[in-house]
């Protein structure tokens, strides 16, 4: 009984010495694999993504429209307003033909070139928003230099563009633009209404020269834009795609007939 005894004794003390070792290495297995759960979870979700990877043809597909996007934004490039704006600081609102009548009260007017102002050209058959070009130099009474946007190309910016008036009294009123950069060649006559300066208003517009200086010779004009009534005779052609009347201008721009066909 003794020695049964004794044996009971030790077996209990084992038993109760390795309890909590068991117990602390089920708690660490425990742990150990809830920890692993979220690894497996992971990896089972990174394999759903790998699933669903865009395709080789689904990459071109984006990089195409991605790359109509930018064609498209550069097609349409700036306007000529916005441009005039940024480089001229003149802040005026609305479409470029309506830059002279709003400049009004605001910034001073006047029809003699300086450098920084803006040219305000009219609204016309061709060009029914009109247009504004900041004046990058001035050559003398008759020629400037002009810096544009959206006139030889859509949304192309155009720098030290020549332009010449034309206009009898030599107040810019009517100029002919360079064509091509030391072409020499001049476009046709747009009427324009003169020049606003990045100076408050004080009134009095700015007058132009009381003597009109030579008109430089230039390459024939292609077309003139202005309205008929404002066309000097000796510059107005009606030229006809199929016979048909012809109009005469007298001296003074006046009509004094009409011609018929074939005469």
């Amino acid at each position: 009984m003794r020695n049964g005894g004794a044996k009971h004794l030790m077996f209990g003390t084992i038993f109760a010495l390795c309890c909590p070792l068991l117990t602390a290495q089920a708690n660490a297995a425990s742990q150990s694999s809830s920890k692993r759960a979220p690894t497996t979870h992971i990896a089972q979700h990174g394999s759903s993504k790998t699933a669903i990877k865009p395709t080789a043809a689904h990459g071109r597909s984006i990089r195409t429209a991605h790359t109509r996007q930018v064609a498209a934004r550069r097609s349409v490039g700036i306007s000529c307003v916005p441009f005039a704006r940024n480089v001229s600081g003149i802040q005026v609102t609305g479409n470029a033909w309506q830059w002279w009548d709003n400049a009004e009260g605001t910034y001073a007017r006047g029809r003699i070139p300086e450098v920084g102002s803006v040219l305000a050209f009219r609204a016309n058959g061709r060009m029914s928003l009109g247009h504004v070009a900041v004046v990058s130099k001035v050559i003398n009474a008759r020629e400037i230099e002009i810096t544009h946007a959206n006139w030889a190309s859509r949304g192309g910016i155009s720098r030290g563009v020549p332009v010449v008036d034309v206009s009898e009294a030599n107040n810019w009123t009517a100029v002919r633009v360079g064509l091509a950069r030391n072409s020499g060649d001049f476009g046709s006559v747009y009427p324009t209404y003169g020049f606003i300066y990045d100076r408050p208003d004080n009134g009095v517009l700015v007058a132009h020269n009381v003597r009109p200086a030579p008109t430089p010779e230039l390459n024939p004009v292609p077309s003139d834009l202005r309205p008929v009534a404002e066309r000097p005779w000796r510059t107005y052609e009606e030229v006809a795609e199929a016979p048909g009347p012809r109009v005469t201008h007298t001296a003074s721009g006046r009509v004094a007939g009409v011609i018929g066909s074939g005469q």
